[in-house]
């Protein structure tokens, strides 16, 4: 699918409007299908009304930047994101995730000095499945451990971010207080497992290592006050080969006035917290 261009033709709807209304109606109808919060389901159903009664191309208004599609009704800045992701990119991240058909390499190709090989060691070595959070890994000092990661390629690399993302209008900006508290990950984490382990979660049919189509995926929607989770085993081919698939966890979090993050939970090997869960990357704060 490629990138949406602006198409109006007379007294028909644009088909930029009409793809993007029909992927947040997708959206709705697939969090209710898994459980997630009626009021979550219900924001991509008026997000997605909203772009069908524009008079104006949606195309022409992300042009003006992401504050103009958050000035629409309806329109939050996650939303807003998620079309701006859609319009450059053709593909939205989190509708592959629920659909079970997220290939996370796929949009990492789109920066200069990442190919096929390198988007998948990415992948495996760092478990981040945006492109904003592969720009915080390249500025975190994580980017460069992975092989084939010199000084040249990273530098190469942040700028293809810092140009696509700017045009996004979702350049990952957090700060400390942007995040979730460690505290809260590690309890949607520990209600992903219970739940998962018990039978009650809806289960996605993934296309990656599934070549019968089974739907073995357990996902919850998960609230803890502002924050809306989405929690899934790994599915990645380094997660099978080191049969690690049930003990890593990758959560995706946002608020509706922030685009998408994610971490990965696991059971520590080694070191102090040996046998602790922990949330990649901030074992500091346990």
């Amino acid at each position: 699918m490629t990138a949406m261009q602006p198409n109006r033709s007379q007294n028909s709807l644009p088909a930029a409007n009409s793809a993007i209304a029909s992927a947040l109606r997708e959206a709705a109808g697939l969090l209710k299908l898994q459980n997630a919060s009626p009021f979550r389901s219900l924001a991509y159903s008026k997000a997605a009304n909203t772009v069908e009664t524009l008079h104006e191309d949606i195309a022409v208004i992300a042009g003006q930047g992401r504050e103009a599609l958050e000035a629409l009704p309806n329109i939050g800045t996650a939303i807003a994101a998620a079309i701006l992701e859609l319009l450059s990119t053709g593909r939205w991240s989190q509708l592959d995730r629920l659909r079970g058909s997220l290939e996370p390499e796929a949009s990492f190709l789109a920066i200069p000095g990442i190919g096929p090989a390198l988007a998948q060691r990415i992948h495996e070595h760092l478990h981040v499945d945006t492109l904003e959070g592969l720009e915080m890994a390249a500025y975190d000092g994580r980017l460069e451990k992975v092989p084939g990661i010199g000084e040249r390629r990273l530098s190469i690399i942040r700028n293809g971010l810092a140009g696509l993302l700017s045009v996004r209008g979702t350049r990952s900006t957090r700060t400390a207080a942007a995040v979730p508290p460690v505290a809260i990950l590690l309890d949607v984490d520990r209600e992903y497992r219970m739940r998962a382990r018990a039978g009650e979660l809806p289960r996605i049919a993934p296309k990656r290592f599934n070549p019968h189509g089974k739907a073995w995926l357990p996902i919850l929607h998960s609230e803890r006050g502002p924050w809306h989770f989405t929690a899934l085993y790994s599915n990645t081919a380094r997660a099978h080969q080191l049969d690690r698939t049930t003990d890593w966890v990758i959560i995706f979090f946002s608020t509706d006035h922030q685009p998408e993050g994610q971490c990965t939970v696991v059971t520590e090997t080694s070191g102090p917290h040996k046998g602790e869960r922990v949330v990649r990357g901030r074992e500091h704060e346990q």
